[in-house]
């Protein structure tokens, strides 16, 4: 039979792991706020350039708490071509409505995002987005949580493989 410490023991390895191979140190440093926490992890170039074009910096260095979705630079380079750069070259317009998209206002961690399987969870955007947990994997959407928990001084981000678009 198996204890829960090696039971939790085995997630947080599982995490540790995930968390390094996207650029994250083991030891999250939650002096950083999510905009510095992203800069650092150096795999959301397109994300950090798309927060800094759209005036969003100061708002996600706030006091918050936050939780952020945030795509990788694969899922933006997976978006079809030229849309990254259409969307940077009006920042205000779709790119600030899709970064928005990504954000939920208060800080959930990937366990309170486990007992939400079919539920809608609101963006600061206005948008929803569904949450449905199967086997354990979560998706946002259509996309997946592929790294959870990663704290921050003002909330949590949680890496996933997709964009999330607005419906």
């Amino acid at each position: 039979m198996m204890t829960s410490k090696k039971v939790f023991g085995g997630i947080s390895a599982a995490v540790a792991m995930l968390a390094m191979s996207v650029g994250f140190s083991v030891a999250a440093d939650c002096k950083k706020d999510i905009v510095d926490t992203a800069v650092g992890a150096g795999s959301f170039k397109t994300l950090v350039a798309a927060v800094q074009a759209a005036g969003l910096v100061d708002t996600l260095k706030g006091q918050g708490p936050f939780t952020v979705f945030a795509p990788t630079d694969e899922a933006f380079a997976a978006l079809p071509a030229g849309t990254v750069d259409a969307l940077l070259k009006d920042p205000k317009g779709d790119l600030t409505k899709i970064l928005l998209y990504h954000v939920v206002e208060g800080k959930v961690m990937a366990a309170d995002v486990a007992k939400m399987d079919g539920q809608m969870v609101k963006t600061v955007g206005g948008g929803e987005l569904t949450i449905k947990v199967d086997s354990g994997k979560v998706t946002i959407n259509s996309s997946n949580v592929i790294t959870a928990d990663i704290e921050t001084s003002n909330g949590v981000i949680h890496v996933i493989d997709a964009v999330l678009l607005p419906k």
